[in-house]
């Protein structure tokens, strides 16, 4: 068996989950940009201003904080703070080839976290619930990284 193909389980597991996370990732952005498109509000920098085909009549007001979009904006963030470790650890972790169960915990454990941290940012829920989703995902990407290293320094 090969670490690193679909004769692993925890590899399979390891697919789902990563492109799971990156749909995610990717989906935020794009959950932004349609935000800002039906508020006509929330950009980013000074030159968005310029006028175009999308903003022919673009205002200074444009530039001002919008909850509505600047919320997913920080949703987008967070992924980025997130998402990126757990693919790497994630593709390690499987590549010890851990047992399939241990795997579907920590893997399946993040995505389920990371989802209902978004499910929490996006209906407004109190920062303790949100943090706690972020520490279950944490915690998992955390695992993960130190089994891979104890894997490593036995070897």
């Amino acid at each position: 068996m090969s670490a690193l193909d679909f004769s692993n389980p925890a590899f399979h597991v390891y697919v789902i989950c990563a492109s799971l996370a990156v749909l995610k990732l990717m989906g935020q952005g794009w959950m932004t940009v349609y935000r800002m498109t039906k508020s006509n509000s929330g950009l980013a920098s000074p030159e968005d201003l310029r006028p175009g085909p999308l903003n022919k009549d673009p205002s200074p007001k444009q530039l001002e904080i919008n909850d509505y979009v600047d919320r997913s904006r920080r949703m987008h963030r967070n992924d980025l703070e997130n998402i990126p470790a757990f693919l790497a650890i994630g593709l390690l972790f499987a590549a010890t080839a851990p047992p399939l169960l241990l795997a579907q915990i920590m893997m399946y454990g993040f995505v389920l976290a990371r989802a209902f941290h978004t499910i929490a940012y996006a209906t407004r829920q109190s920062h303790e619930i949100r943090a706690t989703f972020y520490t279950i995902g944490s915690l998992a990407v955390i695992y993960m990284a130190v089994h891979v290293l104890v894997f490593a320094v036995t070897r």
